[in-house]
């Protein structure tokens, strides 16, 4: 779990893109995507592989895989490694607007990737909401 005094480091998956990592490094976050943290792999980067690494970094993820939300075997991996997740539960939006919902929730999003144990929550326009746990 990051320390209340340390600043954050996101995971950016691939489904969100350049385009994101690159806005969101332009407003000051520390920002790691996938391609750089794993290379280009043809088959994508394994589930285990990447959970374990943002636990064991104590990254926050940032992504727009539904299948996160819904997969059991995916959430206990997060909770065997810790992983804090965040989730755009838009799949329609452009880079800038996908940008736009983490940085109107960025507050929000620093206190719940603070809290204990592993979660997931969506990211709306103006607001998060808890998904997993409940």
């Amino acid at each position: 779990m990051p320390s209340s005094d340390s600043p954050l480091e996101f995971y950016v998956d691939l489904g969100l893109g350049r385009t994101v990592v690159e806005i969101l490094r332009e407003q000051g976050l520390r920002v790691r995507s996938e391609i750089e943290v794993f290379g280009r792999r043809p088959d994508g980067v394994p589930d285990v592989e990447w959970l374990e690494r943002c636990g064991r970094e104590g990254w926050v993820v940032l992504s727009k895989d539904k299948r996160l939300r819904h997969d059991r075997e995916q959430q206990a991996m997060m909770v065997e490694h810790d992983v804090k997740a965040f989730v755009l539960t838009s799949g329609n939006l452009k880079a800038p607007e996908q940008v736009a919902r983490f940085l109107a929730n960025l507050g929000r999003i620093q206190e719940a990737a603070r809290s204990k144990g592993a979660c997931i929550y969506a990211v709306h326009a103006h607001h998060i909401e808890r998904l997993w746990p409940r």
